[in-house]
């Protein structure tokens, strides 16, 4: 096997919710290496304990660095409302994080509700975004059971049991702050009527950012690997999402 030369990025999430990131990053990165790392088996990772949920991405970033990426993409919005800060500081490789798109959701006006895991929207992190951007139209709800749902039906969750699991609110944006959520984004924005924002467009775009670059190439299939949780299960699940988006781009 010949060796790559191509920069390494590391893309983690609890479990498959960040594979819609992985996609997005794949299409518009050429000459790029990714990795995935997922802990399928131990999700949700939005009702623990901070210091267990700290032991487990500690556990996962010791193996993120000994591939001594070039950057490195949270996919999970728990670690990053609750561990970023902290790995920023130990890793001395670039980490971006995925946010709920608060910003975007209140600009298009009206009330905005973000639903979002127990951790989540208790985090400073997310309460200071809701401050700084939301004002007193936005209001942020835990939807604990959801994430679960969706992991276990491989992002195929039943309409009415999602719905079961929704906040009875009126409002005119709703944010996701979790990405297993984007696999019934269209279920949401059904039920509540209204346009649907999640964070992966902007966190792939500040990805990108460390390279200059930000449309694929057809000059070069990247090198797509995953570890870690169940790697045949998010490895036919990313088969899946490009599958239905057509394929990538030339």
């Amino acid at each position: 096997m010949v060796k790559s030369n191509n920069p390494k990025v590391c893309v983690f999430d609890s479990g498959i919710g960040g594979l819609n990131l992985l996609y997005e990053c794949v299409r518009r990165l050429p000459c790029v290496d990714f990795e995935y790392f997922a802990d399928n088996f131990r999700m949700p990772y939005g009702n623990l304990a901070k210091d267990v949920l700290m032991s487990y991405v500690e556990e996962i970033f010791g193996a993120i660095n000994e591939r001594k990426p070039y950057v490195v993409a949270v996919a999970c919005n728990t670690v990053t409302a609750s561990c970023i800060d902290y790995l920023r500081a130990k890793y001395t490789f670039p980490i971006v994080g995925i946010q709920p798109a608060v910003k975007p959701a209140v600009s298009a006006g009206g009330k905005c509700l973000v639903l979002a895991t127990q951790t989540t929207t208790e985090s400073t992190a997310v309460k200071n975004l809701v401050k700084q951007y939301g004002g007193d139209n936005t209001n942020v709800v835990a939807v604990p059971k959801l994430a679960s749902l969706i992991e276990k039906n491989e992002g195929k969750a039943d309409r009415a049991e999602v719905i079961s699991l929704l906040p009875n609110e009126k409002p005119d944006t709703v944010v996701l702050g979790c990405t297993h959520y984007i696999y019934v984004k269209e279920i949401i924005g059904e039920y509540y009527g209204c346009p649907v924002f999640d964070g992966t467009d902007g966190t792939a775009s500040r990805l990108c950012g460390f390279f200059g670059k930000t449309e694929r190439s057809s000059q070069r299939a990247q090198s797509v690997t995953f570890t870690g949780g169940d790697c045949a299960k998010n490895r036919r699940i990313f088969s899946g999402i490009i599958l239905s988006k057509g394929g990538f781009p030339k």
